[in-house]
């Protein structure tokens, strides 16, 4: 039965027990996902990775309340839920501050001169401080994401979902933003649910990394990173957790086709 999302009480921020998502029906329907049982606790990265079509955009969608579960309970307790894709879908015709001033305008909780004080601050904490007057198409696409990403903190949400928000980068850049949300992460105490198919990246940023298996989606694997902070991606450590998560992918692959 449907069931949408709704808040829970005390420090369990993502509540997912025994979510269910079937597309279609009769001989077309496909399943996404099977019966996952998940909770996040309040202030905790957690990263989620998978195989295409394992189901990871589906979770982050009903956490996002854009989709309902087939079946089971989906719940995000307490404040805003800010949601960040890989395509950063910025306003075209809207500078770069001008984007950031949409959820602070939205609030409506500042004075106009104080939200413009406000999306300044967030876009000089993504090393965007002289390009505020800048729109999307004059922006590089790690700029792009810089710009979605201070306004996605500027919705003072208290759980940020991540759609794969840095798989199109080089990898130079994906490190920077790693360390940029990292930083944000810190300052902001949210609790971040991080969808991506890099084990590396997921190891990287990870308090937990949860591994699906291929469709229909299911938690194959949680996986604690016992490693300190900050992390580098060129760890012997880090490596090493990341191929064997990796290899427990690889094999879901294997068994169950992709």
């Amino acid at each position: 039965m449907d069931a949408p999302a709704e808040p829970v009480a005390g420090g369990t921020p993502v509540s997912v027990q025994a979510v269910s998502k079937v597309y279609g029906r009769g001989d077309k329907a496909v399943a996404a996902l099977k019966e996952i049982s998940l909770d996040v606790a309040a202030g905790e990265f957690v990263c989620l990775v998978g195989a295409s079509g394992s189901g990871k955009s589906t979770l982050l969608n009903l956490l996002a309340g854009l989709e309902k579960p087939t079946a089971g309970r989906v719940s995000v307790g307490g404040g805003r839920v800010a949601l960040m894709f890989q395509e950063p879908a910025l306003m075209p015709w809207l500078t770069a501050l001008g984007n950031v001033l949409l959820p602070i305008r939205i609030h409506g909780k500042l004075s106009e001169a104080e939200a413009h004080e406000e999306a300044r601050r967030l876009l000089t904490m993504v090393g965007l401080r002289d390009f505020t007057r800048r729109r999307p198409h004059e922006l590089s696409g790690g700029m792009r994401q810089r710009v979605a990403l201070a306004r996605a903190v500027a919705q003072e949400a208290e759980v940020l979902l991540m759609d794969e928000p840095f798989g199109a980068l080089d990898a130079i850049t994906r490190d920077l933003l790693h360390e940029e949300l990292e930083q944000i992460w810190r300052d902001r105490g949210m609790t971040v649910f991080f969808v991506t198919h890099n084990a590396r990246e997921a190891v990287r940023l990870g308090d937990r990394v949860v591994v699906l298996t291929s469709r229909p989606g299911r938690v194959a694997a949680d996986v604690a990173v016992p490693m300190p902070r900050p992390r580098r991606t060129d760890s012997p450590e880090l490596n090493a957790l990341a191929f064997q998560i990796g290899e427990k992918l690889r094999t879901e692959v294997r068994l169950r086709g992709d």
